[in-house]
């Protein structure tokens, strides 16, 4: 039996959707018939993949973890995943997300595993998600698994969410100020030039030039916005055409000025927490990194620790391995030596691991605080200077005339 998701409307002439268990399609139909609702589409559910555009809304991050979450539990109490996933469908923290839930049951049905089932539900479902869940079922500990990956979406919706709440108060700062300086300076500064060229004085320097930024953004600043859309449509194709793309680019991310530090950081903590996760469950070291690697969601860091398993493999010690890796070489082969010599690495990879969530938070907040104060400052800033350009030509014509 495969799942089916439809839309069309019951007999008292009300739009209707739901899902429909049948052998095919055409069973789908008959069915839908005999309960009184007229198709207007029925599709398999495991069809039913994100096209990717900022409408699509489904398996967002909340209804991931709490899938995960309500997943582990079930399993904890020993049903089996096909049990578990039907009781899932009906469950109301799954929402329109019931036909998500659907599809992996049948891909489940088909013979997948639950980490490709997933995977292939939802293009929202990350590397990082599927890695672990692989890993929960390769080392028969997938319950457990997947109440710490829920742990771990709930806490980067917790740092979304602060970001959000401490960017909230300094975009409305900013969008007011944009919509007061585009008031002014399409509205007033045209007044005042006519104004005191008709009486026959000249405009103050600062008047000027923002008269000209004003009249320059009339035309550039579209152009420019064109121009980043069209780089942006070419960098996402050949994002996701090109492999050797991706990992030059990924490579290049962690020598920005500002940006690289702040993504060096979060690998290295992706890496950390999920490699002590992996061997706390007793996956072996050099399938580990492979796991971890993946689990970043940077390429050029996962082909770098392919390269350190094959290097591990060959009998190189994992500390000199990791050492030569940019993103953790200053965080982790000291935690690492510690950890082979006291023969607990995946203990002293769960301390290093909080104490990269730690020093995380601390640069976030730090990073919040600095933007807030950044757009305070270039808000006040842009204002002064557009209300001094309109104050000086009123002062000009008072001179003129007293």
């Amino acid at each position: 039996m495969s799942t089916f998701e439809y839309r069309g409307y019951a007999q008292n002439g009300k739009a209707t959707q739901g899902l429909i268990e049948a052998l095919d399609l055409k069973q789908a139909r008959e069915k839908l018939l005999r309960q009184g609702v007229l198709a207007e589409s029925v599709r398999a559910a495991v069809d039913r993949r994100p096209v990717g555009s900022w409408r699509n809304r489904s398996f967002m991050l909340d209804t991931r973890a709490a899938f995960y979450r309500e997943l582990a539990s079930m399993l904890a109490a020993g049903l089996p995943l096909a049990n578990a996933l039907a009781l899932l469908l009906d469950a109301p923290e799954m929402g329109a997300d019931r036909a998500v839930v659907a599809a992996i049951r049948d891909r489940i049905a088909e013979g997948h595993s639950l980490a490709a089932a997933v995977a292939a539900a939802s293009q929202r479902v990350t590397p990082f998600e599927a890695s672990v869940i692989e890993t929960g079922e390769q080392t028969g500990q997938l319950d457990g698994v997947l109440d710490r990956l829920a742990g771990f979406l709930e806490e980067d919706r917790k740092l979304r969410d602060r970001w959000w709440s401490a960017l909230i108060y300094p975009l409305v700062i900013v969008a007011l100020s944009v919509l007061v300086a585009l008031v002014m300076g399409a509205v007033l500064l045209p007044a005042f030039r006519e104004l005191l060229l008709e009486a026959g004085l000249d405009l103050p320097l600062l008047t000027r030039v923002m008269l000209a930024v004003f009249n320059a953004g009339s035309w550039a600043l579209p152009l420019a916005a064109l121009l980043a859309a069209g780089a942006g449509v070419l960098l996402h194709r050949r994002w996701r055409t090109s492999e050797t793309f991706r990992i030059a680019w990924d490579r290049r991310l962690y020598q920005w000025p500002v940006i690289g530090p702040v993504y060096g950081l979060r690998a290295a903590l992706r890496t950390t927490r999920t490699l002590a996760m992996l061997l706390a469950n007793r996956l072996p070291l050099l399938q580990a990194l492979t796991q971890a690697g993946r689990a970043t969601g940077s390429p050029w860091l996962a082909e770098r620790l392919d390269t350190a398993a094959t290097e591990v493999r060959q009998g190189a010690a994992l500390s000199n391995v990791v050492a030569q890796i940019p993103p953790l070489a200053e965080r982790l082969p000291g935690w690492i030596r510690a950890g082979e010599a006291s023969g607990d690495l995946a203990g002293m990879l769960s301390q290093a691991a909080a104490r990269l969530q730690q020093a995380w938070d601390r640069r976030i907040t730090r990073g919040m605080t600095l933007i807030e104060s950044g757009l305070i400052v270039l808000v006040g800033a842009g204002v002064f200077l557009l209300a001094l350009s309109i104050i000086l030509p009123i002062l000009s014509l008072n001179q003129a005339l007293q």
